[in-house]
């Protein structure tokens, strides 16, 4: 049955809509054609030339460019971000704040509850932090179960790139320039170019490249995965050719990526509910 067209939202921001608007929303029945999303990033070390605040920086950038673009009629409600999060790989770097696993999937399990009692079923959990993709995980399970709220994870860097700015950076980077790389860094030098130091900025060769070249199994980025500290790719806490980053490229990646996002909260939108059973055929 395709739902009643819903009357625009009053804001594309969470905090801004007041109780009676929730409660509207969901007496009408228009609260489950909803998309929640819930920014989640970190603030931690990357490297000598970039910084705390990258991820959360980069992060915003990305929702702030699809913003424009999200079409009116789209019902989107963009959560307050959470800017700390897991990441005690960096905890040996002064600065760095995280909190604990369980912590944190506590606090992100409990969001997604009070978005479900507001009767929206749709949340996306949206990452600007790559140590906090298995705890997302755990988060939409977690929901599912306890809800059944529709969720689905991603990270902006998880997002498709057209040919033509992935092209920008080589193989190489993509794989190993992880954190406080090429891209990063450019990304930084687009968005918030006073914070970034380019005089610090080197080609910081990741540990992980020499396994690539030295073990078939472990270094293939694949089959195993290391349990690791930032200082144990590089000391100096990012790897990455950071010196090649540029502005231009940084545009490229924020405009690109936050084409995918609108395309992705689309596909969330118009996915049916039906996607979850309602329980096992057990006869």
């Amino acid at each position: 049955m395709t739902s009643a067209a819903l009357t625009p939202l009053p804001s594309r921001f969470w905090a801004d809509l007041s109780t009676r608007d929730f409660a509207a929303l969901k007496a009408s029945g228009q609260a489950e054609q909803v998309v929640a999303v819930l920014p989640v990033a970190a603030i931690e070390q990357h490297g000598p030339h970039l910084p705390l605040s990258v991820d959360a920086t980069l992060l915003q950038g990305v929702i702030d460019a699809a913003l424009p673009q999200l079409p009116a009629d789209l019902p989107v409600l963009f959560l307050p971000p959470q800017n700390v999060g897991l990441s005690p790989e960096h905890i040996r770097f002064p600065g760095t704040l995280t909190l604990s696993p369980a912590t944190v999937i506590a606090l992100w399990t409990e969001i997604g509850e009070c978005v479900a009692r507001a009767g929206i079923q749709k949340l996306l959990l949206f990452n600007g932090h790559g140590g906090q993709v298995s705890v997302m995980d755990i988060v939409a399970r977690e929901l599912r179960t306890r809800c059944d709220l529709l969720v689905y994870s991603a990270s902006w860097f998880s997002l498709p790139l057209p040919d033509a700015v992935a092209g920008q950076f080589s193989a190489q980077e993509h794989r190993f320039g992880i954190h406080a790389g090429e891209i990063e860094t450019s990304m930084m030098l687009y968005l918030a170019p006073a914070t970034v130091r380019m005089e610090q900025a080197q080609n910081f060769r990741s540990t992980s490249q020499d396994r690539s070249e030295r073990y078939a199994i472990l270094g293939n980025g694949k089959s195993a995965k290391l349990g690791w500290q930032m200082q144990d790719y590089h000391p100096a806490g990012a790897v990455g050719d950071a010196a090649a980053a540029t502005a231009d490229k940084g545009q490229a990646v924020v405009d690109a990526a936050a084409q995918q996002l609108v395309a992705l909260l689309q596909e969330l939108q118009a996915l049916p509910l039906s996607t979850l059973a309602s329980g096992p055929d057990l006869v």
